[in-house]
């Protein structure tokens, strides 16, 4: 199958990539810059979510379309929902039959312009032109680790109820790779890690595993994003899948130290 990835570069299209490769299909790199390390058997279009540049050359012949772009900033809105919606109209064109879209679960819950953004993308593409799967994910290891590294540069470390479950980003991409060869199935059953922890067990998880000595914050329950993410906002309810393995694995094979 010709299968495009949008965003085949970042942190979860980079996989999906190498996933739908190693399944025989055949995959183009849809994205502004050139992959540093190409998939063998790949081959790269650029294109620009925002003006459209490259879309319809890119999409010529492709089947399936996995939109693992992503965009955190004052453009995100223009490029996730405005860009979505311009992809969208290309994929049309092309008569690309089945468009793969990745969100967040529970976004709607949540008063984040992020959040807010990703619901309002949703809605282009669950009422877009193209036959369409929506698979939602809850954050990915990666970014939590990203959210820690920035408090550790302040040797600080936040204690604080807000609840996450962190997933395994290879295993989203193994079901994005899936989703594409099902076909357009509507929303599908959500994803995530195997274990739901407050935000400062995942801070003391880290700060052990790289023997950080840090000052713990605490973090008073105030506002309502923090309410909304101590009440689990963004994580499964039970109807939701787990998979994979949890944080303190991550961490293991990410700095190779044993977590406790």
């Amino acid at each position: 199958m010709q299968v495009a990835v949008v965003g085949g570069t970042g942190t979860l299209g980079a996989p999906v990539v190498r996933d739908l490769v190693a399944r025989g299909h055949t995959v183009r790199v849809l994205s502004r810059s050139a992959p540093a390390e190409p998939v063998p058997g790949t081959t790269h279009h650029a294109v620009d979510l925002v003006t459209g540049a490259g879309m319809d050359a890119a999409l010529e012949g492709v089947y399936a379309v996995v939109d693992a772009a992503s965009h955190r900033g004052l453009r995100s809105a223009r490029v996730m929902v405005d860009g979505v919606r311009t992809l969208l109209a290309a994929e049309q064109r092309a008569r690309v039959g089945h468009h793969v879209e990745i969100s967040i679960v529970g976004c709607e819950r949540v008063p984040f312009s992020y959040y807010r953004t990703k619901v309002a993308q949703e809605r282009v593409v669950t009422q877009g032109p193209v036959p369409w799967t929506l698979l939602r994910a809850t954050q990915f290891h990666e970014l939590v680790d990203e959210m820690l590294g920035g408090a550790s540069k302040f040797r600080i470390a936040p204690r604080t109820g807000m609840r996450f479950q962190p997933v395994d980003v290879v295993a989203v991409a193994g079901r994005l790779a899936d989703a594409v060869e099902a076909g357009p199935s509507g929303r599908v059953r959500d994803l995530g890690g195997p274990v739901v922890q407050t935000l400062g067990e995942l801070a003391e998880l880290r700060r052990h595993a790289l023997g950080q000595a840090l000052l713990p914050l605490p973090v008073p329950p105030v506002g309502r994003i923090v309410r909304r993410l101590r009440d689990a906002a963004l994580c499964l309810d039970a109807d939701g899948e787990t998979v994979s393995y949890d944080y303190a694995e991550w961490l293991r094979r990410r700095y190779s130290k044993p977590v406790s």
